[in-house]
């Protein structure tokens, strides 16, 4: 079992990490924190800039800790929280396979995520080493919770700042 989740988590959170390496850093071929945000701001999560450094922040050093083990439940609600704004701006609308862009891959994670918030890291996580418990359906829940509403928040706080950006603070007429 211990191998096994030391597994899973390397998989899920060097995943994470590598795509927030990719919007911090421009680390494998991605964009970097200038295109993170130029496209943050072109699909409407203004300020493009806070997002982007929110999202590569939570993914590079969530990730991290889903790989090491550490306070998993709460990396997991990080990260479920970014996979969420992901599903509702860009991948939602494609349908459910990855290969028309749509959101199989964020809720294949997602779903691996909430199984380490219930399962626990493991055996030979830092979770354990450090006599952290924070295991069971509660903290999966609590995981899945907290990540679908931080989710939520930053798509729509995203959408009112480019509402406030576009229409100068009044109510569009359109």
């Amino acid at each position: 079992m211990d191998l096994a989740l030391l597994v899973l988590r390397l998989v899920v959170g060097l995943i994470f990490a590598a795509h927030g390496a990719q919007k911090l850093f421009g680390a494998f071929g991605g964009p970097g924190i200038q295109g993170t945000a130029g496209f943050f701001d072109q699909i409407g999560l203004r300020p493009g800039k806070l997002h982007g450094w929110a999202a590569g922040i939570t993914e590079f050093f969530g990730g991290f800790a889903i790989a090491l083990g550490l306070v998993t439940p709460v990396a997991a609600a990080a990260l479920i929280a970014v996979m969420t704004a992901a599903v509702l701006v860009v991948h939602a609308k494609n349908g459910f396979f990855n290969t028309n862009q749509g959101f199989e891959f964020n809720l294949a994670l997602a779903g691996a995520l909430f199984a380490l918030a219930g399962t626990g890291a493991g055996g030979w996580s830092l979770d354990n080493a450090l006599g952290i418990d924070m295991t069971g359906a509660a903290w999966a829940l609590g995981a899945l919770g907290v990540g679908l509403l931080g989710g939520v928040g930053a798509v729509l706080s995203g959408r009112f700042a480019s509402r406030e950006h576009h229409g100068h603070g009044h109510p569009s007429t359109a």
